[in-house]
């Protein structure tokens, strides 16, 4: 948002990587550049765009018309 309250290291990050779209909406293989984003945060492996402490991810893919739609919650343990 432009208040910046969903920005890299906000209380609430979104897209750090830039979301689908900036990855050139790779049909087909959106779930999983999602869920390899996520796991790669959980990690601590995602470099520049690191989300400082990442303890929880959400993905939301949607597939054809809108007639298929996925949401997974990613959790880190310790």
């Amino acid at each position: 948002t432009e208040e910046g309250e969903t920005a890299l290291n906000s209380r609430v990050s979104v897209n750090p990587s830039g979301g689908l779209k900036a990855r050139g909406q790779p049909v087909g293989a959106v779930g999983i550049a999602q869920a390899v984003e996520v796991v790669r945060q959980l990690r601590g492996e995602a470099g520049k765009r690191q989300v400082h402490n990442a303890d929880v991810g959400l993905t939301h893919t949607l597939g054809g018309t809108g007639a298929t739609a996925v949401v997974h919650l990613f959790g880190r343990v310790n």
